[in-house]
């Protein structure tokens, strides 16, 4: 059975980072931050770092959402991985506005993301010693 849900999800969390990225290019223009710097005005500073802590945690997410959904479940893969997009959606927006508000939003996804990863190697030891 094909993992459908877990493919979903993982576009999902592509078109969200495609709009952080859409999201860094505006700022680029409203601050005045010409690439390719990365530091300037405060404001854009958050987002680009929103943007790029995103990149940071998507190769734990796309490789534990993955292995997850093909060991454990396809459909708990894709609930977890649906609550891991919220958080990074609600972690962009909140870091952009203050820089301390981001932490319950990074402390989800951080668990969501641990979830899966877990689960993932809980469902291959699993089938390595069936």
């Amino acid at each position: 059975m094909m993992p459908n849900l877990t493919a979903l999800t993982t576009l999902l969390a592509l078109l969200a980072y495609f709009w952080f990225d859409v999201r860094v290019g505006q700022a680029r223009g409203k601050y005045g931050v010409k690439a390719p710097a990365t530091s300037g005005d405060p404001n854009f500073e958050r987002i680009f770092r929103a943007h790029q802590n995103m990149l940071e945690w998507m190769p734990i997410f796309i490789v534990g959402l993955w292995l997850f959904a093909l060991y454990v479940s396809d459909r708990w893969a894709a609930l977890i991985g649906l609550v891991w997009v919220g958080a990074r959606i609600w972690y962009g927006y909140a870091y952009a506005g203050e820089a301390s508000a981001r932490f319950p939003a990074f402390g989800l996804q951080a668990t969501a993301a641990l979830i899966l990863v877990l689960g993932a190697l809980f469902g291959v030891v699993m089938r390595l010693l069936a």
